[in-house]
């Protein structure tokens, strides 16, 4: 049965009253401490929905300062109510006394204190870019050896912003590669502060060819305005489309969110090229190896972001993060370069790939 999304909201409300009354009953002290310490989480969290409603309206640097104090709230708010949840588990079965839950300062800096340790370390952990190589050798024919570097879900906007795509730039040259690909998620849901502030730029520098394909987040955007802005930085958009590169016969789908998308088997062209199939959603990896495909790279799960989301895309997926195989075809889904929302990562990582293809001896 499906929940829908006002039941989701529902859900989601129930669960911010009930962090809400623990943190009330936490604080020690009279009820002024209470309610600031309250007013603080609710105040914290509106933050960080006001800068997605004033999207299309605030000026960017306000959006900017409103995304960077607001987005971590989000996995703040998860941890608490998943220590709740396990507190009051503990004192249900009487391994916690309730002492601990009730006016108790001790706890309760302990509790903040975790959780902020956490939330700094998870946001110097996504600032370290990952590094993944792989070398596949093809008796396909090839015209030399080729490097291509390939990255997903940069998420470009408001949270990651233009000097850090100039970080990443420097990355993707420094590999010295003969392409570049992205599986889809360039932008983060809105055009406007690429378009505003010139990201196309960035995208310039890049010193080899560079073909992208469509993600949700392009879908959610406006996809029309991603393909402008994709036309404008020089990114040749393959949209359930083909192309070819120096032996290469290179697939790009379009994402799922367009239900009329064409099958891969219509798409796959009868050819003794190496394939390379880009695809979003790693949603039916057994589509790949029945098309005869050489090698797919998708993205979308961002591997759940933080733990134990992680839990919940491993559980989705065939494969949510990492190298994959079936039969003769080789898959890697990435878990982003980028990230959607709090700049945090918690036990997974933001990485690109640099893939090395070969001749076979």
């Amino acid at each position: 049965m499906k929940i829908g999304f006002l039941g989701i909201v529902l859900v989601f409300l129930t669960t911010v009253v009930y962090v809400t009354w623990h943190l009330w009953r936490l604080t020690p002290g009279g009820w002024a401490l209470k309610l600031a310490v309250a007013c603080f989480f609710i105040l914290w969290m509106v933050s960080a929905f006001v800068s997605m409603g004033l999207r299309k309206s605030a000026s960017i640097p306000t959006i900017n300062a409103l995304y960077e104090i607001g987005h971590p709230w989000m996995i703040a708010y998860l941890y608490l109510l998943i220590a709740f949840l396990l507190a009051d588990i503990g004192t249900l079965i009487r391994l916690i006394p309730k002492a601990w839950l009730t006016g108790n300062g001790a706890t309760m800096a302990g509790l903040f204190g975790t959780i902020a340790i956490v939330l700094i370390a998870g946001g110097i952990h996504y600032k370290h870019k990952y590094r993944e190589e792989l070398t596949i050798q093809t008796e396909k024919p090839l015209q030399r050896p080729l490097t291509v570097v390939l990255a997903s879900d940069l998420h470009l906007g408001y949270s990651n912003r233009k000097a850090e795509l100039a970080r990443w730039v420097e990355l993707i040259n420094a590999e010295n590669p003969d392409l570049v690909l992205f599986g889809g998620d360039i932008v983060d849901i809105q055009l406007r502060p690429l378009v505003e502030g010139h990201f196309e730029e960035e995208f310039a520098r890049i010193k080899a060819p560079i073909y992208t394909i469509l993600g949700n987040h392009e879908y959610i955007g406006h996809e029309p305005e991603a393909e402008q802005f994709f036309a404008d930085a020089g990114i040749t958009l393959l949209r359930d489309s083909v192309a070819r590169f120096e032996g290469l016969t290179l697939i790009g789908r379009d994402d799922r969110s367009n239900r009329d998308r064409k099958a891969l088997a219509a798409l796959t062209p009868d050819t003794q090229d190496f394939t390379i199939l880009l695809d979003h959603q790693p949603y039916h990896l057994e589509e790949a190896e029945q098309a005869g495909i050489d090698f797919q790279f998708s993205g979308h799960t961002h591997r759940g972001q933080v733990w134990p989301l992680n839990w919940l895309t491993d559980a989705m997926y065939e494969k949510s993060w990492g190298h994959h195989q079936r039969g003769s075809t080789r898959y890697y889904v990435s878990s982003g370069l980028g990230i959607w929302g709090p700049k945090i990562r918690i036990g997974t990582r933001s990485e690109y790939l640099v893939l090395h293809i070969d001749q076979a001896l």
